[in-house]
């Protein structure tokens, strides 16, 4: 036990802090606001925490002072640990959580709850400074984690597919889950208040009725659930009688082998008819079981369609109101005004690539004339001039010199630099014959230049 609370509590062994924990509250809480404070929160957090680890949800003032007992003594500040628990919304009486919920509840006799009137349930006790040792209180914290539990552990076994349990059945689902009884009927309480299973004690029998995925909240147990349980009841009771003859069927044959064996053959054939009528009523109990299988199966399918249509109503439903102004007409015309503006679309983009393309055709052109320019070929270079000649040139009379003469004393001008005509040439040995006579020139061009001018 010691080691166990060491392990809840890490101060369970310095005895100065636990001295201080297992004193009593001042009677005022303004004396030292501090303590009070802190060792409230400690106490507050243990109780919670030891029923957690226990997995129960519940604890009385006698079970407190047992489990935190330490060197023969017991905290004495548990009465107002308590109270505080109940005043912050902590903590509630079994008794009054059972109340709010379902008072049907009541009537179960699964020793849940003390026998204790309703009307001392609501009593003044908490004026009286007083807490019975007896008396149970729920923490809601614990009691909402364990219905989360149960209502995931019922969904993912094979009772899945029922709607409706017997508590016999949810007893044993739940082993796992929930310490004792008293845990599950609180789990399932808690899950009656969020409208997640409705409860029913229909001839002695309890029955419970989850609410399957997908619905917000159980509907309550109405006949078809009740005809539903009580195939489901005489389909386990065939079923533990078809497994109780196919045991004493296979023992029976097993008895006829070993008198075989012994050579008691008369014994053999009495206990081998034995068999053979064990084995008839057992086919009979199987058929039966079939009918009753087969029923609960198209009774499934039945909730499978029903639950089908019920969405397609409801899908129906939506689609209505989705299209409630929506028409053909206004679906047309919607359908023309698109096909409008994605046509004017077309022709403005036609119009912008076709600008585009002009621009492009026209920088096309002057390409193609500046590669024509680049291609067109180079003129021939002018042969250079003849060079002038070393040898002296004759100098004959002016008097006597002709036209003729000096023409022919040139040299030679290669074909294709020039051409001058006759008159020009006249024009040009008039102006040298002036020149060596000594006669004024005339103002004229410059040889070079005429030359140019001639070409």
């Amino acid at each position: 036990m010691s080691s166990e609370m060491t392990l809840l509590l890490p101060d369970w062994d310095d005895d100065q802090r636990m001295n201080f924990l297992f004193s009593d509250f001042k009677e005022n809480r303004d004396v030292n606001p501090s303590d009070w404070d802190s060792k409230l929160d400690f106490w507050t957090a243990a109780v919670v925490q030891s029923c957690r680890d226990r997995g129960t949800v519940s604890f009385s003032l006698q079970e407190l002072s047992t489990r935190f007992r330490r060197k023969g003594t017991s905290p004495l500040g548990l009465v107002t640990v308590i109270q505080c628990m109940a005043g912050s919304g902590k903590i509630q009486r079994e008794s009054e959580f059972a109340a709010s919920v379902d008072c049907g509840w009541l009537s179960w006799g699964v020793g849940l709850l003390l026998v204790k009137p309703l009307k001392w349930t609501f009593s003044t006790f908490w004026e009286a400074n007083h807490v019975p040792l007896q008396e149970s209180f729920v923490i809601f914290e614990l009691v909402k984690e364990k219905a989360a539990q149960l209502l995931k552990a019922y969904r993912s076994s094979e009772f899945a597919g029922r709607s409706v349990l017997s508590f016999q059945d949810l007893c044993a689902l739940s082993s796992g889950v929930c310490a004792d009884e008293s845990t599950l009927c609180m789990a399932l309480l808690q899950l009656q208040r969020d409208k997640q299973v409705s409860v029913l004690l229909h001839e002695g029998e309890k029955m419970i009725k989850f609410a399957q995925p997908g619905q917000d909240r159980v509907s309550p147990v109405n006949d078809m659930d009740v005809g539903i349980y009580q195939l489901q009841c005489s389909e386990r009771l065939l079923g533990e009688r078809v497994e109780a003859l196919t045991v004493e069927a296979d023992k029976c044959k097993e008895e006829t082998r070993q008198l075989l064996r012994k050579g008691k053959k008369t014994q053999a054939l009495r206990c081998l008819k034995g068999s053979k009528k064990v084995e008839k009523r057992l086919d009979n109990l199987f058929a039966k079981l079939e009918t009753i299988r087969g029923i609960l199966d198209r009774i499934a399918h039945a909730q499978t369609d029903k639950m089908v249509l019920q969405t397609y109503q409801a899908g129906v439903a939506a689609l209505r109101l989705s299209l409630k102004d929506v028409t053909v007409e206004r679906a047309e015309n919607l359908v023309d005004q698109i096909q409008e503006l994605c046509d004017t679309q077309d022709e403005v983009s036609q119009t912008i690539a076709t600008g585009m393309s002009s621009a492009d055709e026209y920088l096309d052109e002057l390409d193609e004339e500046l590669k024509s320019l680049l291609e067109e070929p180079k003129p021939e270079p002018i042969s250079p001039l003849p060079q002038v000649p070393s040898y002296p040139l004759p100098t004959p009379s002016r008097q006597n010199i002709s036209a003729d003469d000096l023409l022919s004393s040139l040299p030679a001008v290669p074909q294709g630099h020039f051409t001058m005509s006759t008159e020009q040439l006249e024009e040009e040995l008039k102006h040298l014959a002036l020149r060596d006579s000594g006669f004024p020139q005339k103002q004229s061009l410059p040889s070079s230049k005429r030359l140019e001018s001639a070409q």
